[in-house]
């Protein structure tokens, strides 16, 4: 049986029963006859899924759909209407109400398992995915929870990094995966000493040489999970330090022998890095970052990257500006 309870609502005894004996094997249901029984089977049960009778007393189902998709957690559960009414209005009214789905009476036994089959497998893709996106945000504030890092810092380069990606040609799909890999390149930092990583002063030679373990581990943490999203935070937690010309860390490669990903995701963070408050410094003007990141062109950076990132310059001063006016928010 499946886990997650159903609820079934009709005023028809003889409806219940029929999707009793259609869906009884395989699910747990929970059945109500009006709609306040429903709304209550809600609060009481949690079902993963409502199949909705839409012609009943006193509250019919539209008027059940709306109020479920008004209350807390209510937007999450899927309504599957079942109804006698099939014309074009209805339907309308169904999906405006906030269904997903519209089987007529009389019920076919294989359309109502495939329909709910279906259904709750959405459902799942989409717990999944929101577990996925919680994990990376955990995973992002790990890395910097200890450092010296102060606000929004790995979401606005995330941002910063998503548009670089759209400018030198990344696929829409490619963009999302560097939205949510980016973040997380950092992580390896939970693994650095705190005497290391929250010093006021300059690191000293040893100390460095600790420091820079952080892109190992951080590859080393990210690369146990086979989700492409997170082989590609491997990968630029691993490179992300690496210089256009040879002289970066850990492999020291240079040009293209560095994974494009790590390329753009260097530009992003420095520009970022330098535009922001620390508490060992005050931000650099954006006119000092962008001359800085030109200077550094064919040095630490990709030449043809950094001339994207100033035809691109316009929009990363909006994304700053939108991020700059949340920040205040995001640390409470």
């Amino acid at each position: 049986m499946q886990h997650g309870k159903l609820l079934v609502v009709d005023d028809e005894p003889s409806n219940l029963a029929l999707i009793e004996q259609i869906l009884g094997e395989d699910y747990n249901l929970v059945f109500a006859r009006n709609g306040q029984e429903a709304l209550a089977a809600v609060a009481k049960h949690a079902p993963v899924m409502l199949l909705l009778d839409v012609q009943m007393p006193d509250m019919d189902g539209y008027e059940v759909c709306r109020r479920l998709k008004a209350s807390p957690g209510g937007d999450q559960i899927p309504v599957l209407f079942i109804t006698s009414r099939s014309d074009e209005i209805d339907e309308n009214e169904a999906f405006e109400a906030g269904g997903v789905d519209f089987i007529t009476k009389p019920i076919s036994p294989l359309v109502l398992r495939a329909r709910v089959r279906t259904h709750l497998s959405l459902v799942r893709a989409t717990d999944l995915e929101r577990s996925q996106r919680d994990a990376i945000d955990m995973l992002a504030r790990a890395g910097h929870f200890r450092d010296n890092d102060t606000g929004v810092h790995i979401w606005r380069m995330a941002d910063y990094s998503a548009l670089l990606a759209e400018a030198v040609g990344w696929s829409e799909e490619s963009v999302a995966l560097m939205k949510l890999a980016a973040p997380m390149h950092d992580t390896g930092k939970m693994g650095i000493p705190d005497a290391i990583l929250q010093k006021p002063a300059k690191l000293d030679a040893a100390e460095w040489t600790v420091m820079k373990t952080h892109a190992r581990i951080g590859h080393d943490i990210l690369a146990r999970s086979e989700a492409r999203v997170f082989k590609l935070a491997a990968e630029i937690a691993l490179y992300h330090h690496e210089r256009w010309d040879g002289s970066g860390y850990p492999e020291g490669l240079a040009g293209t022998e560095i994974p494009q990903s790590a390329r753009i995701v260097a530009v992003a963070d420095v520009f970022d890095a330098l535009s922001m408050r620390r508490p060992y410094k005050d931000p650099w003007p954006v006119e000092r970052v962008v001359e800085t990141l030109n200077t550094e062109a064919g040095h630490h950076f990709e030449p043809e990257l950094i001339t994207l990132f100033n035809a691109s310059l316009e929009r990363i001063l909006e994304i700053k500006a939108t991020w700059d006016a949340r920040e205040p928010d995001e640390l409470n």
